[in-house]
C-alpha cells in the first residue's frame, strides 16, 4: 500500500483488549487507528489481548482507515510473539515503541512482512531519527512526546518549546525519507481549546496528523490537519493561472499580487490531493 497518498489527520490509540472499544472505533470519523497492545494492555492480559484484537480486526468493518499494531517491545517477554501475531492480522503497518536505532527494525523484519512504524520517544532517538526514517522498510514514524517529556526531564508549556528540536528534527528525517509522521498525543482531552492550539502548530511545522487518545478529540485534529476551503481555493486559482501563463510562453503567473512558479503548483497540487483523499475516506 501507499501510506503517504492516505490522509493521517486524526490518528487514534485504540487498547487491543477492550472489545467495546474495537467496536465503536469502526464507526468514529478519524484516518487511522493504532490498536494498542503495549500501554493500553496489563501484564496478565497481553495473550488474551492479541486474540482480541486478531478476532475483532477478522471481523473487519474499519472501512478505509489505516490499521496499525503497536506491540510491545522486542526486548519484553511479549514484543516477539506480538509481532508474529500481528503478521497474520489484518492490519496494514507494525508500530514498534522506543526505536532507538535501524537494528531494532531490522530484528522486527525478520518477524513480519508488514510495513513497518516507529516510535519515536527518546534522546537517542531525535539524535538517530535521520538513520530510522531511512531503513527500508519503514513506512512511518510517531512521536512518543509523553515519554520523550519524561526522558528530557522538560516542563509543559503551551508553546512547547522544550519540544521543538526533536519534533523537528523527526520531522525533517521522515521527510526526507519520505516517511507518513505523526505528531504526539494532547493529554487534557477536554481542552479543546488548548488541543486546537497545539495541531494548528503540529500542521504548520509540518506534521500528517495527530495522535489521539479520546474520541472526543477527532473533530479538532480533522478540521486543524485538513485543508481549508480557502486553501483549497487558492490552490486551484494558481494552477489554473500557471497553466495560462505557461500556454503563453510565461514561466510564472500573479495570483493575488504574488509571485506562481512551478514549485508553488507542486504544493497546490499536493492541497487539492489531500484533500481528495480525506473526500475518499468519507468523513
Amino acid at each position: 500500500m501507499e501510506f503517504a497518498l492516505r490522509p493521517y489527520r486524526s490518528v487514534l490509540y485504540i487498547p487491543g483488549s477492550k472489545d467495546r472499544a474495537l467496536d465503536k472505533a469502526r464507526g468514529l470519523a478519524v484516518d487511522a487507528l493504532i490498536f494498542d497492545l503495549e500501554d493500553a494492555v496489563a501484564p496478565a492480559e497481553k495473550a488474551a489481548a492479541r486474540e482480541t484484537l486478531a478476532a475483532a480486526l477478522g471481523v473487519g468493518g474499519y472501512g478505509k482507515r489505516t490499521r496499525i499494531v503497536r506491540i510491545n517491545g522486542l526486548d519484553t517477554d511479549w514484543g516477539e510473539a506480538d509481532a508474529r501475531a500481528a503478521d497474520g492480522m489484518d492490519c496494514d503497518a507494525v508500530l514498534l515503541p522506543k526505536v532507538e536505532d535501524p537494528v531494532q527494525l531490522d530484528a522486527l523484519a525478520a518477524l513480519t512482512d508488514k510495513p513497518l512504524w516507529a516510535m519515536m520517544e527518546t534522546p537517542k532517538a531525535m539524535l538517530n531519527a535521520q538513520a530510522i526514517a531511512a531503513h527500508p522498510r519503514l513506512a512511518g514514524m510517531v512521536m512518543g512526546t509523553n515519554d520523550l517529556a519524561k526522558e528530557l526531564n522538560s516542563r509543559f508549556r503551551a508553546d512547547r518549546l522544550p519540544m521543538l528540536t526533536s519534533l523537528q528534527l523527526c520531522l525533517l528525517a521522515a521527510k526526507a525519507a519520505g516517511c507518513v509522521i505523526v505528531d504526539g498525543v494532547y493529554n487534557a482531552f477536554k481542552d479543546d481549546e488548548g488541543l486546537r492550539a497545539e495541531c494548528d502548530q503540529g500542521r504548520d511545522i509540518g506534521f500528517d496528523g495527530k495522535t489521539l487518545i479520546h474520541p472526543a478529540q477527532v473533530e479538532i485534529a480533522n478540521a486543524a490537519f485538513a485543508p481549508s476551503e480557502g486553501e483549497i481555493a487558492l490552490a486551484r486559482r494558481q494552477i489554473h493561472a500557471f497553466e495560462q501563463a505557461e500556454a503563453a510562453g510565461q514561466g510564472v503567473a500573479v495570483v493575488d499580487g504574488k509571485i506562481v512558479e512551478n514549485l508553488h503548483v507542486v504544493t497546490a497540487k499536493s492541497v487539492l490531493a489531500k484533500a481528495d483523499a480525506i473526500a475518499a475516506m468519507g468523513a
